[in-house]
């Protein structure tokens, strides 16, 4: 029997006895206990087991319905808590067990009579029931599921409390409590569980008793008036949530008529069918019901991806694929709360008691829920396209890198030999030392920002608040490695930073600053002479390094172009149409008001002679977006981070002049 105390300060679940009906005259009735968890409004459930198992269906279903339940559930396993017993005890998340008390695992069992055939069908499905019973047990302790089969080998494994810690079963081992005072096992019950070799007489009666025996209970409510109509409006539709993801196979479809007909099949009951159905054919997957995804079915990626489609659709964030891809599903008038109760559906959950607000809450909680991937998915799409299509000026004069870790990280450059050398007249070669090089590092620090999308938001369906939020983190990713690569130019006065020598990147020491003169194709001619005489590290050999691009100030933008686009130089006072010389020096002219005054930059190729290095952690040159959901909001917090560094490694690939006012 069970009873549940919900007018306390912490609703308390007794389930003490066989798991259910037929078991004994003390029995755990799977649905009736699921309807009033279902009607507890709590932030926090205590849920007491002192029981030898019984229905592993049901108990299933019990451990689902724990599992999706919003408040936070501690299971006490007061005496006993055996075969399926001891599943449902996996399901809190905080689990503690008296020191006195016991917990035993051990494979299913059925009796059954009939053919070869037949044994072996119930052989198969048992097998599968261990399967699905396997990954609560290693949910729990964290050790896979290779561990917990090992549970499951046909033997009765028993833990004491200390034992069950140790294990992962039991979070916390509580002080001994008298079992007697909370109802004990009835004996022919517990005889059909326990093998009473392994005790002596003094601990089987500690648990066990000879006659019936009731825990104390509150009084039952009194019935309401359409209590009969809101429990058989509840079972259906529980039952259609179960089969709704197979509906579209005939002979699912005729089971889930057949089970809606008889007022006599449970929720519970009718699980079992189903998955007995769908065991014919099919392998289990995880520890909730579903054994196999059916072929007609779109599945959970399937499910989110044109979910994703139709709200970036809605939200006019979707390109020309995406919102041809959103009109051919059938979310396209789906609001987000929408959303919420089909991922609730799918999970199993029954949503048809829950307010907006708690349907929401259950959608991020529920941990099958498709909603929070879901939301996640289509924050992430609108971040990263945001942010690959935000306009830039870094992306076209800088060195792309990567580095391992957050540690500074050098960039080397070695010396040159030189060119060979005679061989003498006894026919020897000179030897050569490869000689000293120079060194630059950088190094990656973390940005990056959180937002909050709240249940609020949620329900009165604000997609802006959340999807315009996410596009304009996508486009600050962009212009905080913007932001950064022209402060790293603008120190010294826009000479740049101090290299390892202790001069600026841009100095007269370096060989490329430019004397100072307007922009024209004669200036340009000069710094593009300058930039092509630097030499190797060594001074051996000149680089040969080609102009690439052209950074200046907005105001010089125009300028800038038509002198590199002209045939004829377009000095005024040139009357002789004189060949434009530099026509065409450079592939990009990139002008940025993060610029101003007359100075410029003239950069070579940064593949072959980089300059400033924008070096990301493993390559990751996009933002990355994570969600979790806590108690600092209330709904989902989601958090943006690039990881970044920027630093001048060479001053050879590039030219600056200041112009002239």
């Amino acid at each position: 029997m069970f009873s549940i105390n919900a007018l306390s300060w912490v609703p308390e679940i007794l389930i003490y006895g066989a798991i259910g009906e037929g078991w004994s005259e003390e029995t755990i009735a799977a649905k009736q206990l699921i309807e009033e968890l279902q009607a507890i409004e709590a932030t926090e459930i205590v849920v007491r087991i002192n029981s030898v198992g019984g229905s592993v269906p049901d108990a299933l279903a019990i451990y689902n319905a724990l599992r999706r339940h919003p408040a936070r559930i501690t299971v006490a396993i007061d005496g006993l808590a055996a075969s399926s017993a001891s599943m449902i005890a996996m399901a809190g998340d905080h689990v503690e067990m008296a020191e006195n008390a016991m917990l035993m695992i051990h494979a299913p069992w059925a009796v059954v009579t009939g053919n070869a055939e037949g044994l072996r069908e119930c052989a198969e499905v048992l097998d599968r029931w261990a399967a699905l019973m396997v990954t609560n047990y290693a949910r729990k302790t964290g050790k896979g599921s290779e561990h917990a089969k090992g549970l499951l080998d046909g033997k009765d494994h028993y833990y004491t409390a200390a034992e069950a810690q140790v294990e992962g079963f039991v979070d916390e081992v509580v002080e001994p409590m008298a079992i007697a005072a909370y109802g004990r096992i009835p004996m022919e019950v517990a005889a059909q569980f326990i093998d009473p070799n392994k005790f002596t007489t003094q601990q089987l009666e500690e648990f066990t008793m000879p006659g019936q025996q009731t825990a104390p209970q509150n009084d039952p409510p009194a019935p309401q008036p359409n209590a009969a109509a809101e429990r058989e409006q509840r079972r259906q539709q529980e039952i259609r949530t179960s089969f709704q993801p197979f509906a579209a196979d005939t002979e699912v479809a005729a089971l889930m008529g057949q089970c809606l007909a008889d007022p006599g099949v449970t929720a519970s009951t009718a699980n079992a069918r189903l998955l007995a159905k769908l065991g014919q054919s099919g392998e289990p997957v995880a520890g909730d019901f579903i054994a196999r995804e059916h072929p007609n079915t779109s599945g959970a990626d399937r499910f989110r991806e044109d979910a994703t489609a139709a709200l970036l659709a809605r939200a006019g964030l979707a390109d020309k694929e995406t919102r041809a891809k959103a009109a051919k599903t059938n979310f396209r008038s789906f609001k987000l709360l929408d959303f919420a109760r089909a991922s609730l559906e799918r999970s199993g959950v029954s949503h048809g008691h829950m307010d907006p607000m708690r349907v929401v809450g259950a959608a991020f909680t529920q941990s099958t829920s498709d909603f929070p991937i879901l939301l996640e998915n289509t924050m992430h799409k609108t971040l990263l396209d945001a942010y690959q299509t935000a306009p830039d000026a870094w992306s076209r004069f800088c060195h792309i890198g990567s580095v391992t870790d957050f540690r500074a990280h050098g960039r080397y450059r070695t010396g040159s030999i030189g060119n060979y050398t005679a061989v003498n007249e006894n026919g020897e070669f000179e030897y050569k030392t490869l000689p000293d090089g120079e060194k630059s590092s950088i190094t990656v620090t973390t940005k990056g920002n959180i937002i909050n999308l709240s249940r609020q938001m949620i329900v009165n369906d604000d997609l802006n608040a959340f999807l315009g939020v996410a596009a304009d983190l996508g486009r600050a990713g962009r212009r905080t490695v913007e932001a950064a690569v022209f402060s790293v130019l603008a120190e010294n006065d826009g000479l740049g930073p101090n290299m390892s020598d202790g001069n600026p990147l841009f100095d007269a020491s370096h060989n490329n600053i430019g004397t100072g003169a307007l922009l024209s194709v004669e200036s340009i001619e000069a710094d593009r002479v300058l930039l092509g005489s630097q030499m190797d590290i060594s001074g051996n050999d000149f680089l040969y390094l080609r102009p690439d691009v052209l950074l200046l100030p907005m105001s010089l933008g125009g300028q800038a172009r038509v002198i590199n686009s002209a045939e004829y130089d377009p000095d005024a006072l040139n009357r002789l149409n004189k060949p434009n010389s530099v026509r065409g020096l450079f592939n990009d002219v990139v002008d940025t008001p993060r610029l101003s005054g007359t100075r410029r930059y003239m950069f070579a190729n940064p593949t072959q002679g980089p300059v400033i290095e924008v070096a990301f952690l493993n390559g990751e040159s996009e933002p990355y977006i994570e969600m979790q959901t806590g108690f600092t909001v209330d709904g989902t917090a989601y958090k943006a981070r690039l990881d970044f560094g920027v630093a001048a490694i060479d001053y050879r690939g590039a030219v600056t002049n200041a112009g002239t006012a």
